[in-house]
């Protein structure tokens, strides 16, 4: 039987998921130096509450309190093969900022001749009527420091004495675990599948152990490696358990990654970017080469408003 793969031009003859490149790397400053001015109004984001990369630009909006500052519209869970769609319905609204119809129009008039994979976040300028980025990674900076003349939130996310420490952080966490997620369920090989899941069980487990002495990753402080690594957690049980094999142990197993996860849920605003109905929704119905009958499980059950029993490590 032949296997079709999810995205086969991101698939290598191994089996292996290889991820596409971010296309569109635009930056928004301060002073505006290279070529995008952080003005309020200006720019508005388009996302996913089910997309792991979304949701984490989705956050740092939210604690840097920039929802005045920068609109945000939510497409429709269920992609299919038109891409994202605006749709009006729970949890999702029609494009008010274009009228766009599919997500891919703002890739198309941004750039005609694109024919890469339509992603989650994207910027866009209201003014230049273009995406900025579609880089999540960079959005995470752009919302952290760029915007900090509209905003009376202090968080620094990237602070300067940690830059590289995170950086290094950063990188083993989206090789073995965001992305190690994605290599396990979308492997097309047997070989591919099982070496993506060891390495993310592994990097979890180390993970745990790290955690067992610290509140957050880095100490008492939040940074951005932290919900680098929650947006993944709290998918975890829910859909990479199941739905992507990584079925070697849940999150609830690990004493302290299961306590970090709750803690990270139950800071302010958080639990209000978490929709399990949208995330469970995308994945079971988009992902049919995995899930053909696309009926969405009814669990787990898991609650993450419970007591985190993290509070003794706050000044570690």
């Amino acid at each position: 039987m032949e296997i079709q793969p999810q995205f086969p031009d991101e698939q290598s003859p191994r089996g292996e998921f290889t991820r596409q490149p971010d296309a569109f790397r635009g930056w928004v400053t301060a002073d505006g130096s290279l070529g995008y001015l952080a003005e309020p109004g200006r720019y508005h984001l388009y996302v996913s509450w089910a997309c792991p990369w979304a949701h984490r630009t989705i956050i740092v909006r939210k604690l840097k309190q920039l929802e005045g500052v920068i609109g945000m519209t939510v497409v429709d869970p269920i992609r299919d093969e038109r891409g994202w769609a605006f749709r009006e319905g729970s949890g999702h609204s029609l494009d008010p900022v274009n009228g766009f119809q599919y997500l891919r129009d703002a890739y198309k008039a941004t750039d005609p001749n694109y024919i890469g994979r339509i992603t989650v976040p994207v910027l866009w300028d209201r003014v230049t009527k273009r995406i900025v980025t579609n880089s999540d990674d960079d959005l995470m900076r752009i919302f952290n420091g760029e915007f900090n003349r509209f905003t009376e939130s202090p968080i620094d996310l990237y602070p300067d004495g940690l830059r590289q420490e995170i950086d290094e952080l950063n990188s083993f966490i989206y090789e073995n675990v965001n992305d190690g997620v994605y290599r396990a369920g979308f492997a097309t090989s047997q070989q591919a599948h099982e070496r993506a899941a060891r390495r993310l069980f592994a990097a979890l487990d180390r993970l745990d152990a790290r955690l067992a002495v610290r509140r957050y990753l880095f100490g008492p402080e939040l940074v951005e490696t932290d919900w680098r690594l929650f947006v993944t957690l709290v998918r975890f049980d829910a859909v990479y358990y199941g739905h992507f094999k990584c079925n070697i142990r849940r999150i609830i197993d690990y004493p302290n990654l299961f306590g970090y996860l709750k803690d990270l849920y139950q800071t302010d605003g958080i639990a209000e970017t978490v929709n399990v109905d949208h995330i469970k929704r995308h994945y079971y119905m988009t992902h049919d080469d995995i899930n053909p009958t696309r009926i969405v499980p009814i669990g787990p059950d898991q609650d993450l408003s419970t007591p985190h029993g993290r509070d003794h490590l706050s000044s570690r």
